[in-house]
């Protein structure tokens, strides 16, 4: 299994994608199609997400092994210590590899049913992504990614914190790191400032910036809230000011995240991780501008 951090290392930006387990077989079949979307355009590598408390546990280790399976693509399994004891977290990481899994995206996770609520460890579980991290370098040969975030953690009380947690993570083995998603790229660069100056080494751990191209208002507020990402004033106006016409709405998505990347691009970045929300049509348009993807009709 090719481990991600090799296909971060090439000297030329790269783009990865994120998909989510499907509920039902509408889903499903909108999953794959975007899948087989995909793999002509070559990603850095695909990942697969994990429900808060474990949710979609099994659908995320079906899901990403058929992927390793039948596809040529490189995937990242999600993994999260919510609700999850340790032997649990052992077990679940057993069933990655078994399937052919070598990458992982070690994350704390989201309390079930309040994102935003207090968080809760398990009793016999871990308390931080650190100690995940730990737990999956001691069970293998696993390329390790973890989550960082340009506008900090919610819970994080300052900057500073939130950059000593992240170094934590890399010094505990994690290889590279993908953002939470964001807007403004000004927030992307005064992170990946104050982890250089934590002495982190970004030519050897990489911060892959984390896009999602906007579909819908009503959907990017959702996802805002939910992560305490930060909508502009401008990225709002112009969304309020094509109005109810879905198509209008998409385009000015693409325009807003090929503007965001190309200003990522030019300052360095050494990719882009794009939330596509299982559908391919706007990430594709927006590599399509960038000049990382042939131009194809959407979906």
């Amino acid at each position: 299994m090719t481990a991600v951090i090799d296909r971060l290392g090439g000297g030329r930006p790269v783009f990865s994608v994120e998909f989510f387990p499907p509920r039902d077989d509408v889903g499903e079949r909108q999953l794959w199609q975007a899948v087989h979307d995909f793999e002509p355009l070559n990603p850095a590598f695909v990942s697969v997400t994990y429900g808060a408390g474990g949710s979609s546990r099994d659908r995320t280790v079906r899901i990403t092994g058929r992927i390793a399976q039948q596809t040529s693509l490189v995937p990242m399994a999600h993994l999260t210590a919510v609700n999850h004891s340790v032997a649990e977290l052992r077990q679940v990481i057993g069933s990655y590899a078994e399937a052919g899994i070598r990458n992982v995206l070690a994350l704390r996770g989201d309390p079930p049913g309040e994102p935003l609520g207090e968080w809760v460890a398990h009793p016999q579980g871990v308390h931080y992504a650190e100690e995940l991290v730990r737990l999956v370098r001691s069970l293998g040969h696993f390329c390790i990614g973890v989550a960082a975030f340009p506008e900090c953690h919610p819970r994080s009380p300052d900057a500073e914190s939130d950059v000593r947690h992240l170094i934590a993570k890399l010094r505990a083995g994690a290889q590279f790191a993908i953002t939470q998603m964001f807007f403004r790229a000004e927030d992307y660069l005064r992170l990946r400032d104050r982890v250089t100056a934590a002495g982190a080494d970004m030519a050897t751990v990489p911060i892959l910036p984390g896009v999602m191209p906007i579909t819908t208002l009503r959907g990017v507020q959702k996802m805002a809230e939910l992560s305490g990402c930060t909508i502009p004033e401008t990225v709002r106006n112009r969304l309020v000011a094509v109005g109810d016409d879905p198509a209008a709405v998409r385009q000015v998505g693409v325009d807003v995240a090929t503007e965001l990347c190309e200003r990522l691009l030019a300052e360095g970045a050494p990719g882009l991780h794009f939330y596509t929300l299982n559908r391919s049509g706007s990430t594709r348009a927006v590599l399509a501008r960038l000049g990382m993807a042939p131009v194809r009709s959407g979906r």
